[in-house]
């Protein structure tokens, strides 16, 4: 079993697209990764790390990580590819930050880069990861789906940083930076009842799909079925362009969220772990 690095984005996907596509919206977020990577390489300031861990010619793991976001890991053939990963991440690396995987496969490197580093860490969220094929229909709240534009600027900065204060409890640094790249790439939209009441950003795409997230309603709004429509929307907006599919994370400690999407169409395909890892 051995562990090769790429170089070369164009180069790793080729290689590992077959195996990603197996389990495609579970790996949607690698997948977009390397779609980020290899069109939008300006959107990332440092070197990417892109591994595959292969055994008799064959890919067993994939890893992926742009720093400082966290490390990534596909679903894993064979656990002993664990091991492989982390004794080569960490003759680079001293420490993580966090690991994004399957359940299975983030306890597991968890546990082995414990082994390594003495550091400890902590089950930070339970992901859920959902594709729809067809959406469903459901009742429709009041207004309607438009994109985003340079006046909603504001608005946006604002609702994304809500977002991630209410979703991960941390303060986002880039925001305005976010934010101007989905307005240049006209990717928010915002669901409009006399003023804007809802969001979601379309978040990159896969070969056969496009991924939903940035899903917020400011807590004066919500209960109104604003989230719902919001999405509903922008799914089937999504769809008639020719996408086979739509995919989206739900954190698993918020049952609206879950509810609304499954409502929507939205099918669950398989949960994941944010392992954060801490000194001590």
């Amino acid at each position: 079993m051995k562990v090769y690095r790429y170089q070369d984005a164009n180069q790793f996907y080729d290689r590992v697209k077959d195996y990603l596509l197996r389990d495609e919206a579970l790996h949607n977020r690698l997948l977009r990764l390397c779609h980020g990577l290899i069109h939008n390489p300006e959107s990332f300031e440092e070197k990417p790390l892109l591994a595959t861990v292969e055994a008799e010619g064959d890919i067993v793991a994939v890893a992926m990580r742009t720093p400082p976001r966290n490390l990534l890991l596909s679903k894993i053939q064979d656990f002993g590819a664990i091991e492989a990963i982390a004794q080569n991440l960490h003759l680079t690396e001293n420490s993580l930050a966090e690991v994004n995987a399957p359940n299975a496969e983030a306890k597991a490197f968890a546990e082995t880069w414990r082994s390594l580093t003495s550091q400890s860490y902590e089950i930070k969220m339970a992901l859920r990861a959902f594709q729809l094929k067809q959406i469903e229909k459901i009742s429709q709240a009041t207004g309607e789906l438009r994109q985003a534009t340079e006046r909603d600027r504001q608005l946006l900065i604002d609702w994304f940083e809500a977002f991630v204060v209410e979703a991960l409890g941390i303060a986002r640094t880039n925001t305005e930076r976010a934010v101007d790249r989905h307005l240049q790439r006209g990717t928010a939209y915002l669901w409009q009842d006399e003023t804007p009441v809802s969001m979601a950003c379309h978040v990159g795409i896969t070969p056969n799909g496009a991924a939903i997230s940035l899903v917020y309603t400011p807590p004066e709004h919500r209960g109104k079925g604003y989230a719902s429509s919001c999405v509903a929307a922008l799914s089937q907006t999504l769809l008639s362009r020719g996408h086979k599919y739509c995919f989206l994370f739900t954190d698993l400690a918020n049952p609206t969220s879950n509810r609304i999407y499954q409502a929507i169409g939205y099918q669950s395909v398989g949960d994941l772990y944010d392992c954060s890892f801490f000194a001590g």
